[in-house]
């Protein structure tokens, strides 16, 4: 008996993105999506479609460059461009995650003396 395993791991040079959502109870888990929905525009797409119920979290990774990151602020200032550009509010499921990471001068802390 062989202990190989197929890999997850993607081939090819692309980044994928992938979301924590929070089932409150259930405890948090990585979304399972089929590997060609896992581009930065579906996954913003999904999240302001209200396909994820509390997102934590999304990091984004390429292994072909060996990069991986958080990248959960910079996808909460992406949301909240999109819908103010569009006039809409951001959706319900997402006002917990856009506390959490959304960059805004007005939430910056003071300096220290």
């Amino acid at each position: 008996m062989s202990n190989w395993a197929p890999s997850i791991v993607p081939t090819d040079d692309q980044t994928v993105y992938l979301v924590m959502d929070d089932f409150g109870k259930h405890g948090r888990a990585w979304r399972e999506t089929d590997a060609e929905a896992t581009d930065l525009e579906t996954i913003i797409g999904d999240l302001l479609a209200g396909q994820y119920s509390n997102p934590v979290r999304i990091i984004g990774f390429n292994t072909a460059e060996g990069l991986a990151r958080d990248i959960s602020a910079d996808i909460a200032d992406e949301l909240r461009h999109r819908c103010d550009r569009n006039g809409t509010d951001v959706p319900a499921n997402l006002e917990a995650f856009m506390e959490r990471h959304e960059h805004r001068a007005d939430r910056a802390q003071p300096r220290l003396v």
